[in-house]
């Protein structure tokens, strides 16, 4: 199978930059990019030159070469990272596929960023877990106790901007710890194109990650505080 034409490896690998906070080391790259194409085989990606160089790491150097002269990446040695042009061509990039998407019915914001964080950790506070926002490059994550080192639940909270990113970040926490990926999104249209990116690139986590919308979010938290004395007693431990 011959590989992807070095054009399409230029924004997969910005996503992945951004995603991982701006910047990478290119060992992880090699690791991360196959799953963007999912007819390379493992025949195909431990394919050898005649100078006995990987023929992928060769085709991901050439994309980060071209990304580099167009100002988008910096490369220092065997690090990668993104750069403010570059951040802007993922950003514009979604927002293109997002208004593909988009039918006519009008986005109902509910909830900011902010108040989606405050209740998923109110709510992992209530179901007694250890919960935190801004944890390393996660909206969300809940632990079943303090001192664990394990991430048990992982959750981005996409109300505005790149849903790869997202997905991105929530694919490497499964990868990391099996943790159990979560997506909140806007609404009906975003959790369409979610589910849309899911049967694609995003096709290995189909089958674990849960997307919920801010309405349901909502939703969840007033109900779950009509019982929070009750809730309290469930989760107590001896």
């Amino acid at each position: 199978m011959p590989f992807p034409e070095t054009s399409r490896l230029e924004l997969p690998i910005l996503q992945e930059l951004k995603a991982t906070g701006g910047g990478d080391q290119l060992r992880y790259l090699y690791e991360r990019l196959p799953r963007y194409f999912p007819q390379l085989t493992s025949q195909d990606l431990d394919e050898r030159a005649e100078n006995g160089r990987s023929r992928w790491a060769r085709s991901v150097q050439r994309a980060g070469r071209q990304l580099e002269e167009k100002g988008e990446l910096r490369r220092e040695k065997d690090q990668w990272s993104i750069t403010a042009r570059g951040l802007k061509r993922v950003e514009a990039e979604a927002m293109t596929l997002d208004a593909g998407d988009a039918p006519v019915e009008r986005k109902e914001k509910t909830l900011t960023h902010k108040e989606a964080q405050t209740m998923l950790v109110e709510i992992g506070l209530m179901l007694g877990r250890h919960a935190e926002a801004e944890f390393e490059h996660y909206d969300v994550v809940w632990r079943d106790a303090t001192s664990s080192p394990r991430l048990s639940h992982v959750f981005e909270v996409q109300i505005s901007g790149s849903v790869d990113s997202a997905l991105t970040r929530l694919k490497h926490a499964y990868d990391a710890q099996r943790s159990r990926p979560f997506l909140v999104v806007a609404g009906e249209r975003d959790t369409r194109f979610a589910r849309k990116r899911l049967s694609g690139s995003f096709h290995e986590i189909w089958d674990i990650i849960t997307v919920i919308g801010v309405g349901e979010l909502q939703r969840l938290y007033e109900a779950l505080r009509t019982q929070e004395n009750l809730l309290g007693k469930l989760v107590a431990r001896n």
